[in-house]
């Protein structure tokens, strides 16, 4: 994809990366735009199921009254995490930290990760107007599959990719790629420079105090 090279466009675009870069966020966004007809496959039809019941209650006008909105946002919660493997996620992100943890203490990261990716851009996500989605095509290799797609924003064509495992016939999205940047890597990117400097109880008060302030915003 040719890249726009104003300063103002560049700006927009690594802005919107940015907001996109919520797990949960990304599903609201692609909720609220026109979505083009997309390449048939397996994993490409899940996704396309999980966006129609975000669309249908980001749409519904009884959710929208004043005092529901906690209610909608649980629901949207639901729904998105029905689809998300916040557990492999999870895993992939500590990489191999992850097989040193007691069963409760990966429940507990699991958890304080699932709260940092659904809550961080919410907010910025529900704001968001696009003007639309291309879904380019589909790969499968075995029990993995990528769901390749294009986010229009203005004059800027993001690539947005879903990275998804098949568990028990039911795909699950276990990594988002935003304009060739993994989420998953990033954040054992930053995972893995707090553990060289510090220790996990750390990376876990952090991932606390950012959950705690979240929920309080």
């Amino acid at each position: 994809m040719e890249i726009i090279g104003s300063a103002a466009t560049q700006a927009q675009r690594w802005n919107w990366v940015k907001v996109v870069s919520g797990v949960a966020g990304l599903l609201l966004l692609l909720g609220g735009v026109a979505v083009q007809p997309a390449v048939a496959g397996g994993a490409t039809e899940a996704m396309k199921h999980t966006i129609d019941e975000v669309l249908t209650t980001i749409q519904d006008k009884e959710l929208k009254q004043p005092g529901r909105a906690e209610e909608r946002r649980h629901r949207l919660e639901q729904i998105v995490g029905a689809r998300f493997d916040y557990q492999e996620m999870s895993r992939r992100s500590l990489g191999a930290h992850w097989n040193t943890l007691s069963d409760k203490d990966k429940q507990e990261f699991v958890g304080l990760f699932q709260t940092l990716l659904t809550n961080s851009y919410a907010d910025k996500i529900e704001s968001y107007s696009g003007e639309g989605v291309k879904y380019i095509n589909e790969r499968t290799e075995n029990d993995y599959a990528e769901v390749r797609t294009k986010v229009l924003t203005g004059k800027v064509e993001i690539p947005l990719d879903y990275r998804l495992l098949n568990k028990g016939g039911d795909w699950r999205v276990y990594d988002v790629v935003v304009d060739g940047v993994s989420l998953v890597n990033n954040y054992r990117g930053q995972f893995s420079k707090i553990l060289r400097s510090s220790t996990y109880a750390d990376l876990v008060d952090q991932l606390r105090k950012k959950s705690d302030k979240i929920k309080v915003q």
